[in-house]
């Protein structure tokens, strides 16, 4: 038998088959974040590599739209985002609504004395005739606008992040001062702050929302597993605020949506 050198020695391996590469992205919400990294970890867990993207609002339809981006998972429809999906209907792919239950709308601490839209001039002053808003990209703020036209509110919108509009109901409640902000279900504020939607009879809010997964065409078309996997996703809104209040408290994005994954019983 002859010697075998250490070169013919050497056991050859099958070059490893690389990962299947998807972009989802999201707005800076924290609804949005949440169910971005659980989907994130849903579709890791099937052999995907997955990368996340954020933007305002209109700019991650456009991202996904064009393709920079594969897929997203905040889509509030059938209101707050249509002429989004008019727009970009010919490139993307609507996968159907991972949450159910969802609500829009302008919010106060429950100790304020009014209960409805059409009530707020009454009480213009204490309000400082101020709406505090978010980005204005947000479908929200353009529903809020319509709001101060519907019902001839004699308000300001203030627009600007959600951190900052949050930052100002917090001080406000710790001052027991009036305060309205533009409000959105699921939101751990309603867990952390005792507040209450006014009633809005002529629907510019809408009724109810679903929040929706939307994916590029080309991508859904050639990605049939992960299209499948996405679309087949779906929570309460009582597990998406487990999440977001785990967020609330501290824990990182990634932490939150992994032990909500560890400790339900549904397999994706």
């Amino acid at each position: 038998m002859k010697g075998c050198s250490d070169n013919e020695l050497e056991v050859k391996h099958p070059p490893q088959q690389s990962k299947e590469k998807i972009t989802l992205a999201y707005a800076e919400w924290t609804d949005a974040i949440a169910t971005t990294y659980t989907i994130k970890f849903v579709l890791e867990s099937h052999g995907f590599e997955v990368s996340m993207t954020s933007g305002s609002i209109d700019k991650v339809w456009e991202i996904v739209a064009s393709g920079e981006a594969d897929a997203m998972v905040t889509a509030w429809l059938p209101t707050t985002h249509k002429a989004y999906l008019e727009q970009y209907q010919e490139k993307v792919v609507n996968l159907g609504p991972n949450l159910s239950g969802t609500r829009l709308g302008l919010v106060v601490p429950s100790y304020v004395n009014i209960s409805a839209i059409n009530e707020l001039n009454t009480l213009s002053d204490q309000f400082n005739g101020v709406i505090y808003g978010i980005e204005p990209t947000a479908g929200l703020m353009k529903l809020t606008k319509q709001a101060i036209k519907s019902y001839q509110l004699n308000y300001q919108l203030i627009q600007n992040k959600s951190t900052n509009m949050l930052s100002s109901l917090e001080q406000s409640i710790d001052q027991k001062k009036y305060i309205v902000v533009t409000g959105w279900t699921p939101h751990w504020k309603f867990a952390k702050f005792d507040l209450k939607y006014l009633a809005d009879p002529k629907q510019v809010f809408g009724k109810q929302e679903f929040i929706h997964s939307i994916a590029n065409k080309e991508f859904s078309k050639n990605s049939p597993k992960a299209s499948k996997i996405i679309d087949d996703f779906e929570w309460t809104t009582r597990d998406i605020a487990q999440v977001m209040v785990w967020m609330n408290n501290g824990m990182s994005p990634q932490d939150a949506a992994q032990r909500w994954l560890n400790q339900t019983n549904i397999k994706y």
